[in-house]
């Protein structure tokens, strides 16, 4: 009898797939900052619009939420936004996002300055969760894991949107 809490023969799992939904092009207004908290510096940013388009939907997003920004460290962003997408057939869907953003201190600093910064310089990875009418053509999207990657931009935030097979 083994003994160990590990099977006699582990092979690696394979990893799930993955495939390419959309983009999100979310437009943003000026952060509002709260300040220093016991959670780190806070700041609120708006969300004006934007559009989202790829091979799974397209249309707007409207101008209703926020990003919820956490900053524990001078190199590192938790980032919690919540916005809708009004899809060109009239559908709506919640994003609810939940981000990690992490670079240096000078290129986290010039990012939230309104400062064009090498993406390749930032890691930002995200896992969103979307909700649709149970009754619309959407439903498959309360039954999928979604993940993305995402880049600041001055005005606007690019997420692109992948599900897990």
């Amino acid at each position: 009898m083994n003994d160990s809490s590990e099977p006699a023969s582990l092979e690696a799992p394979e990893a799930p797939g993955l495939h390419y939904v959309a983009t999100l092009e979310v437009d943003v207004d000026e952060p509002v900052t709260i300040g220093k908290t016991v959670d780190g510096i806070r700041k609120v940013v708006p969300i004006r619009g934007g559009r989202v388009f790829g091979p799974a939907f397209s249309g707007r997003i409207l101008s209703a939420g926020a990003d919820f920004q956490q900053y524990p460290s001078e190199d590192l962003a938790y980032l919690s936004a919540s916005y809708i997408l009004e899809l060109t057939d009239g559908h709506r869907i919640l994003v609810e996002n939940h981000a990690i953003r992490t670079g240096s201190p000078a290129d986290l600093a010039a990012l939230m300055d309104g400062g064009k910064v090498d993406a390749n310089n930032i890691y930002f990875r995200c896992c969103p969760r979307l909700t649709a009418e149970v009754e619309g053509p959407y439903n498959w999207i309360n039954r999928t894991m979604f993940i993305g990657s995402g880049q600041r931009q001055p005005e606007s935030v690019f997420i692109y949107l992948f599900r897990l097979a």
